[in-house]
């Protein structure tokens, strides 16, 4: 297949979402879509969504919004914000070789709204990059499903390809790990031989998911493992952990809000937390890590904690990033514009 004008391909970066403000009806109309994606919660409509209308949204997204609000920049939240700032780092690599434009898997803009938009600017090759390293069915697997109700109801003719993941991918976990090692440099670091701790905090999934065959704790596993070999760390020095359990079901352990305060008693006096899971700060790494888990960690005798920013529009991320989005545009734009991207 010969290279196409840029013009006619697009690279599309999809993170989960957003309410479009801390405003409680904002939440709600966010929470009241994420939360009715069976992926997320599944159970019969006729069961979940009494639960949801009557409970979750009417006390639970009170609290929701309180936590929005306490997060919240002048642009944005912080997923849209720095979201938005990786899409336009990416779109200045690749200059004119592809057009790159941000979607979110709920609220918005929605996925179907940016396609919709880029098939009426001429584009006729979409490349799709969900923001998760890690692959799972209640992640990228709800965008495929997105994307395949997309195609359905508008009778869509483009062509699409998929990242399915990067958990592994050795630019990634460099991204990572000088990530981490950018925090050292104005922190200090940790001391580990006294018993510091590096808490790899991944969001968690239902234990049943895992045992239906979806692959996501192998690949936090693994994840884990080349950061842990990247950075000269053993396992006892860097430990994983999951966060943000929602509901009574057994979620993957363990958890990080128990892990937190159980390193504190046992004597740990620093511990950093960086979450390799999510490639943006949001309300996950900036409220319930930065803000509840620190609590936690300070509650039960620990001394300081060090949240590691994620990614964000970090340049080793954007390098990787870039280079992601090459391997898969091969065939689609000239090779020769794509070695200016990736010349870095």
């Amino acid at each position: 297949m010969s290279g196409g004008s840029g013009s006619e391909v697009a690279v599309v970066l999809v993170n989960l979402g957003t309410p479009d403000s801390p405003e409680l009806p904002d939440v709600q109309k966010y929470l009241r879509e994420f939360l009715s994606d069976r992926r997320i919660i599944p159970l019969h409509p006729w069961l979940w969504r009494p639960v949801l209308e009557l409970r979750v949204l009417q006390v639970h997204a009170r609290a929701s919004a309180e936590k929005y609000a306490s997060v919240w920049l002048p642009g944005g939240s912080p997923l849209m914000v720095h979201s938005q700032a990786q899409g336009a780092a990416l779109a200045e690599r690749l200059g004119g070789s592809a057009r790159v434009a941000v979607a979110m898997r709920y609220g918005n803009p929605s996925l179907s709204g940016v396609l919709d938009d880029l098939q009426q600017a001429g584009v006729r090759r979409v490349l799709l990059v969900p923001a998760y390293p890690q692959f799972s069915t209640t992640t990228v697997a709800t965008v495929m499903d997105a994307l395949a109700r997309h195609v359905q109801a508008r009778q869509d003719q483009l062509e699409y390809r998929t990242v399915r993941d990067f958990h592994d991918d050795p630019g990634y976990i460099e991204a990572c790990a000088a990530r981490i090692e950018q925090t050292w440099a104005s922190e200090g670091r940790p001391d580990f031989a006294g018993g510091d701790k590096l808490l790899l905090s991944y969001h968690g999934i239902p234990v049943s998911m895992v045992e239906a065959g979806d692959p996501y704790a192998v690949e936090c596993e693994r994840t884990t493992a080349l950061l842990r070999e990247r950075l000269g760390l053993t396992a006892e020095e860097c430990v994983l952990s999951y966060q943000s359990k929602f509901g009574r079901g057994e979620w993957l352990t363990p958890a990080t809000i128990e892990h937190v305060a159980e390193l504190a008693r046992a004597g740990v006096k620093r511990l950093d937390v960086f979450c390799p899971g999510f490639v943006a700060d949001c309300l996950e790494t900036e409220e319930e890590i930065g803000m509840l888990n620190r609590e936690e960690f300070h509650a039960h005798g620990g001394q300081r904690f060090v949240r590691v920013p994620c990614l964000n529009d970090a340049p080793g991320w954007i390098d990787a990033l870039t280079r992601l989005a090459v391997r898969h545009l091969g065939g689609w734009v000239d090779a020769a514009d794509l070695a200016g991207a990736v010349s870095v």
